[in-house]
Parts: structure tokens; sequence; C-alpha cells
């Protein structure tokens, strides 16, 4: 089974001969070794490159394991280079190469290489990944299969490959599993001996339980504005148990470096400003995040929401949480203020969207409910809601979209609609 990465593949392509290191990165087990030494391997071959003048090493390939080894490597490289004409070199799991960076770096000053890497680990998948490059890196992030992705191998009707999505997630291993118990064990085991192992290894964190639990809580609130003093304050309340907000916030750190969570900052639309009290906390991968949980808390609204922020982040929108006050006086003149939440700002360029997840709204009391926000936002810019209905869009008389879920997430060009 193949499963295209297009758009990544795209990006890849578009790096070819610009002088820097393409560097893959994403949560464990996102595909990003496939789409280098599969999809793209076969994009060369296509484009006439000799397979002479590609040259793959696979750190974690017993065969290659003595080129982990600096000085090992180099030779290799060296003696594989036949002529004076560019060769492509494609290095998979090179955190595990001794002294890379350096490296890396000695392999990019030769004229005739164009180079491409992928990694791991935690301290590979750190954000600042590109930094250790001294600005000679060209970062590609990859996330975990986009529902459009997902259902580009699948022959089932779009909502029941949903409950198969928003259950078990986007890591493109999980399709290749044929029962609920295989996968299930698949996303628990993955968790615990990869992601956590790496985290606590290399951030030499002792106390794993305490760990786990801050990040059950995390999981739990999906959606839900949050800071390390809120957190400190349910883990004392929840496990009656004092953790630090300086640990917490250090914990936080971590998960995002290692690209398990995200972290999008709230957004005071009207004064056009950051502000930094609360954050929500999404899922790289909902299925990890349902295994974190043990499968047990599955409110398919949130998990809604954090897939919509997915699938924005992976069309390359900057997402932030809107924030929007409104302001009125009661009948002695008193000003009362009212702050609405926009669940979604999406920007692009000079393109900004503003976006309500509401799930359902069977109502005409709900839909005014969700597009109070909306409404007190005064500038041109699209207002869309978004529904778990199989509707067709539809466009009320204030202007505001309504998008059903899965003509969202399968078609782009509606949110220009």
């Amino acid at each position: 089974m193949i499963i295209k990465r297009d758009s990544y593949l795209t990006q890849i392509i578009s790096g070819k001969g610009n002088g820097l290191i393409k560097i893959i990165t994403g949560i464990r087990r996102c595909g990003k070794s496939f789409l280098l030494f599969d999809l793209f391997h076969r994009h060369l071959i296509e484009q006439g490159i000799d397979e002479n003048h590609i040259i793959k090493i696979a750190f974690d390939d017993w065969d290659f394991r003595e080129l982990c080894d600096p000085a090992k490597m180099m030779e290799y490289v060296k003696s594989h280079i036949v002529d004076e004409a560019i060769h492509y070199i494609l290095l998979d799991e090179v955190q595990l190469l001794d002294e890379f960076v350096p490296v890396l770096n000695g392999l990019l000053r030769k004229k005739n290489l164009d180079i491409y890497v992928t990694g791991s680990n935690s301290r590979f998948l750190s954000t600042d990944v590109v930094t250790e490059f001294r600005g000679r890196g060209d970062q590609i992030h990859v996330y975990p299969l986009s529902f459009s992705e997902f259902m580009s191998v699948r022959d089932d009707h779009p909502m029941e490959a949903w409950n198969e999505y928003y259950t078990y997630g986007g890591l493109p291993h999980v399709l290749a599993l044929d029962t609920d118990k295989k996968k299930s064990d698949y996303l628990r085991n993955l968790y615990q001996t990869v992601y956590v192992s790496d985290i606590l290894e290399r951030q030499n964190i002792r106390n794993k339980e305490e760990f786990n639990e801050l990040v059950n809580i995390i999981a739990s609130s999906i959606g839900s504005p949050t800071n390390p003093r809120k957190l400190s304050n349910t883990f004392k309340s929840l496990k009656n148990k004092i953790l630090a907000q300086p640990t917490i916030s250090k914990y936080l750190t971590y998960l995002q470096d290692a690209f398990i969570v995200e972290k999008a900052i709230r957004y005071d639309i009207k004064g056009k400003k950051y502000i930094n009290t609360l954050s929500k906390y999404y899922f790289s991968d909902v299925g990890i995040r349902n295994a974190i949980l043990d499968f047990r808390q599955q409110e398919e609204n949130h998990i809604m929401e954090n897939i919509i922020y997915n699938e924005l982040k992976i069309r390359g929108f900057h997402v932030d949480i809107g924030v929007v006050e409104h302001k009125t006086t009661d009948k002695n003149g008193k000003t009362i203020r009212k702050q609405y939440e926009v669940d979604f700002v999406a920007n692009q360029g000079s393109q900004r969207y503003y976006i309500q997840s509401a799930f359902v709204m069977p109502t005409d009391a709900k839909e005014r409910q969700e597009s109070a926000s909306l409404l007190n936002i005064d500038d041109s810019f699209k207002k869309i809601i978004i529904v778990k209905d199989y509707i067709k869009p539809k466009r009320n008389e204030d202007g505001i979209v309504t998008i059903g879920l899965i003509d969202f997430l399968l078609k782009q060009e509606l949110l220009g609609w």
C-alpha cells in the first residue's frame, strides 16, 4: 500500500539545488523515511537521475552500522562520488551519525552534493534543529496523514472512515493493521516505548509517573484554554500532589519539541495583539492522544476541533485562538465587557479565515450562539462555521459560511468559496 504525500514531496522537490540541507522533521512514525527513501527517490529516477548519483544511507540499518563513525561515513560518500555532476545524498536516522551537525556542514561545502536528511529521536526533532545547521537548513515538517491522504487508500464512505480516523489517528502504519486491538496496542506501545522514553532519556526526567499524569491531564482537556498555573491547580486537585509551574512549563516544552503537541496562542482580534495568559494544546496525532487515555475519553466534538487545527497546519496556515471583546452599556450607563472566543484565526500570507468548530447546530439558538463571536469581528475576512453534518456549503445573510466537516477536510477549495 503506497500512500501519496504529494504536498510534502512538492516541498522537497522545490528545494532541489538550493544550497541548503533539506531537513525532514515530524513526530516519529509519521512517514518521513518513506517520503525520502521511496517517494523522493522514485522522483529522482523518473527525472532521469542515474542510480550512481543517488547515495542512500540508513543509519539504523545493520549493513550501514560502521558508517555511524564520521570518518568512515565521509570516506564512503567520497568513494561514491563518480564525477562532477550533482549527487543526491539521502540520509535516514541521521541522529545516529556521531557529530552529525559538523559532518553535514562539511558535506554542504562540496559543490556537487545536494543533501536530504531525516531523524527520529527527540534531539533531532527539536524545533531548533534548523539553527543547529547555522542557517543552512531548509525544514520540511511532516504531519501524520491528513484525512484526505487517509481516504486516498480507502474505499468506504467518508463518514465511516471518519469514525476510524478520529479514533486511531493518521500514523501510516495504523492503516496496515486489521483489528481494533492491533491498532490500539500499536498506539499505546508507540507512545510509551518510543515517544515517552525518548523524552525521559533526553531530559533526564526521573519521575515518569508525574510526567505521564500531566500528559493525561492535557489529553483530557484538548480545546480548553490553560497555562502552567491552571495545570498545577488541576494536578493538585486531581492527584492531590504538587507539581511546580516551572516544571510544568519544561514538560510542555519537551512535548512540543518532540512534536507530540502544538501550542496555539490567544490573539486579541480587535486589539491586534497576542494574549499570553492562556493557550490551547493540540495533539499532532489524535490516535496517540486517545491511546494516552486508553481510548476511554473520546469526546468527538473536542477531537474534531483538534483535527481541524491539524488540517489548517498541514495546509500551511499559522493558527491562533481568537478573542473578541464586545462592549455595551447597561441602563445606568455602566460599560459591560464580554469576551467571545473564535476557535481559530488562520493566516497565510494575505489570507485570513475566522473558523468555528461547532460539531452540530440543531437549532437556530445554537447557530446564533456559534455565530456570536464571528458577528463581533468588524473586518472583511471570511468567517466560517464547520459542522460535522454531511451538508452542502451555505452562506447566511450575515455572510457567514457553514461547511460540513467532510467537505472541509476533502475539498481545500471550499475555504475560498
